[in-house]
C-alpha cells in the first residue's frame, strides 16, 4: 500500500493542559517519571498495545511506534492554565494520588510548571473558588487572552507543535442551540456579544487551539467542540478534535461487558451504576447543574450497543440508571458498582454485580498521553475534523448527529476503529470490519 504523508514527529511537543489537578498532575509526573525510567507506563496504549499489519506470512504484530512517527516521551514539554496559582508539583501533593516518593525525584521539573491564570466563569463550576483568574470582561478577551497564551507558551518552549488538552472540571451543561452552536459566523458573533449562557469558558480554549493550529481533546463531558460551529472551525483550520469525557472506569467496564450480553443473547432488563467520588471532580459534580453534563455522557453508552431495533425481545424496555456521590473520604479513590438485571433461557431472571474499586487518576493518565500523541500523530497525518478512532478512550464519542449518525460505543468495535487509523496512517491496510 502507497505510504500516506505523514509528517516526522520532530522537535518538541507541548502539552498544554487546561486545568492542573489531580488528573493534571498524575499525568504529567508519569511522564517525567517514565521517561527518567523511574516508572513504567501501565495502560498506555501508545506505549504497550501491538497492532497485527499485514496478513499470512507476512504478518506481524508491531507497537504503534513501530507503525507511525509517534512523539518522543523525551520530547514532551508541559504547561498548563488553572484557577489555583500552585505550581504542578505543589498541586500532585495536595491532590494526594501519588506517594510522596513516586513526585520528589521530578519535584524540580514539577516546579517549573507554573499554570497561567484560567479563563473561567464561577457560574460554570460554583464550587471552585480559585483566585488565579484572567481580567476578562467578556468572552471574545478570553479568546484572545488565551490566544496569546497559546503563542508564548509556544516561543518561550521552543515548541514545533502544541496540543491543547482539556482535563479541568465538569461545566454545567450546555444545551446544543442551532441558532448559536449550529454555525460558526454564530457562534463568533455570540463570542462577541458576551453570550455567556451559550458560550461556555472550554469554547473559549477550544476555539483559541484551533485558531492558534493547535488540535484539541476535550476530557470532560462539556458540549465545548461537540457542536457543528466547532466542527466548522476544525475543517477551516484543517485541525483533529476529539471528544468527550476521558473512559477511564465503570463507562470502561460497561463499554466492554454490555458486548458480553449482547453476544451471548441474553436479554437486559435493567443496569444500576452508582459511583462514590471525593476528588475535586466529585466536588464539583456534586452540583446538579454539573452533574446533568456528566450523566448524559455515561447514559449514552448502553443505548448504542444493545439496540431494542434489532434485537426487540432483548432490550426493547431495560432501565438504565446512573448516579455520582460525593464522598471526600475517598478522595481519588473511586468506587463504582454496576447492578445488572438480565434474563436467560425463557425468561428467567439473573444478576450480575460489579464492584471497582479504582483510582480515578491513575487510570486516565495513560488516556491522556495516548490522546495527546494519537491527535499530534493525526493533524501530521493531514487529518482533520472529529477524530473518531480515538472513541476507545472517550465516554460519548462525538459523531454527526445532525445526520443521525450513530456513536461507536461498543469497546472492541472502537478498539478495531484504532487499529484501522494506525494502519492506514502507517501505510499498510486496514484490514479489520467493524461488525
Amino acid at each position: 500500500m502507497e505510504q500516506l504523508s505523514v509528517k516526522p514527529a520532530e522537535g518538541k511537543l507541548g502539552i498544554l493542559v487546561v486545568g492542573n489537578g489531580a488528573v493534571a498532575t498524575t499525568f504529567m509526573t508519569g511522564v517525567l517519571m517514565a521517561r527518567r525510567g523511574l516508572a513504567k507506563p501501565i495502560g498506555s496504549m501508545t506505549q504497550y498495545d501491538k497492532v497485527r499489519v499485514g496478513r499470512g506470512a507476512d504478518k506481524r504484530y508491531l507497537h504503534y511506534g513501530d507503525i507511525v512517527s509517534l512523539a518522543n516521551l523525551n520530547d514532551i514539554v508541559f504547561g498548563c492554565w488553572d484557577v489555583y496559582p500552585q505550581n504542578a508539583y505543589q498541586s500532585a501533593v495536595y491532590a494526594e494520588v501519588l506517594k510522596r516518593e513516586d513526585i520528589e525525584p521530578v519535584r524540580d521539573e514539577l516546579e517549573k510548571i507554573v499554570p497561567m491564570p484560567a479563563a473561567f466563569d464561577k457560574n460554570y463550576a460554583k464550587r471552585l473558588d480559585g483566585d488565579n483568574v484572567k481580567p476578562c470582561t467578556n468572552r471574545w478577551q478570553m479568546v484572545e487572552m488565551l490566544r496569546d497564551d497559546i503563542r508564548r507558551f509556544r516561543k518561550e518552549q521552543d515548541c514545533n507543535r502544541v496540543v491543547v488538552l482539556w482535563a479541568a472540571s465538569t461545566e454545567i451543561y450546555v444545551p446544543v442551540n442551532k441558532d448559536i452552536h449550529y454555525r460558526l459566523q454564530d457562534l463568533e458573533q455570540a463570542m462577541k456579544a458576551d453570550d455567556r449562557e451559550h458560550i461556555a469558558p472550554s469554547m473559549c480554549y477550544a476555539y483559541a487551539a484551533l485558531i492558534e493550529g493547535c488540535p484539541f481533546v476535550m476530557g470532560a463531558p462539556n458540549t465545548t467542540v461537540d457542536i457543528p460551529a466547532m466542527w466548522e472551525l476544525a475543517e477551516k483550520t484543517k485541525m483533529p478534535i476529539a471528544g468527550k469525557d476521558f473512559k477511564t472506569g465503570q463507562t470502561l467496564v460497561k463499554s466492554g461487558f454490555a458486548p458480553i450480553i449482547g453476544t451471548r443473547c441474553l436479554g437486559l432488563e435493567g443496569w444500576f451504576s452508582t459511583n462514590i467520588l471525593g476528588n475535586r471532580d466529585g466536588l464539583v459534580l456534586d452540583v446538579p447543574e454539573n452533574f446533568r453534563t456528566k450523566e448524559v455522557s455515561k447514559l449514552s453508552t448502553l443505548e448504542t450497543i444493545l439496540k431494542a431495533d434489532e434485537q426487540p425481545d432483548l432490550y426493547s424496555d431495560y432501565y438504565h440508571k446512573v448516579r455520582i456521590n460525593y464522598y471526600p473520604p475517598r478522595n481519588d479513590n473511586k468506587e463504582s458498582w454496576d447492578n445488572i438485571d438480565i434474563r436467560g433461557w425463557m425468561g428467567y431472571p439473573m444478576q450480575i454485580k460489579i464492584n471497582f474499586l479504582c483510582r480515578d487518576s491513575i487510570l486516565a493518565a495513560p488516556v491522556c498521553l495516548d490522546l495527546c500523541l494519537l491527535i499530534d500523530l493525526a493533524a501530521r497525518a493531514g487529518r482533520y475534523g472529529t477524530q473518531r478512532f480515538l472513541s476507545f478512550f472517550l465516554k460519548s464519542p462525538m459523531h454527526d448527529y445532525t445526520r443521525g449518525e450513530e456513536a461507536v460505543n461498543h469497546l472492541y468495535q472502537q478498539h478495531t476503529l484504532l487499529k484501522n487509523a494506525i494502519r492506514e496512517m502507517g501505510g499498510y491496510e486496514a484490514d479489520e470490519e467493524i461488525d
